[in-house]
């Protein structure tokens, strides 16, 4: 997966866990895409492994939309995802 992808997937983790934990039954994930150089159709790296280990924490992706902007690197993509779980 990659080190930061690996990183970014441990940090989802971690605040789903915090969530949960406090109580919480939506949570609000914004997950930018890793590459911002392919600009064709195709896997957006480093964010189905976010998505993935946010629902492993018992959370349920419900609502998802999608914008980009510039960056420093370029545009990137940004998702912001709303979980739930009851």
């Amino acid at each position: 997966m990659g080190f930061i992808n690996d990183a970014k997937a441990n940090e989802a983790t971690r605040t789903a866990q915090a969530a949960y934990q406090e109580g919480r039954h939506v949570l609000t994930f914004k997950i930018i895409e890793a590459s911002s150089s392919s600009r064709s159709t195709g896997i957006m790296s480093g964010v189905g492994e976010q998505i993935e280990a946010i629902e492993g924490q018992g959370w349920m992706l419900t609502n998802m939309t999608a914008a980009t902007g510039k960056a420093l690197s370029g545009d990137r993509t940004a998702l912001i995802c709303l979980f739930r779980r009851r």
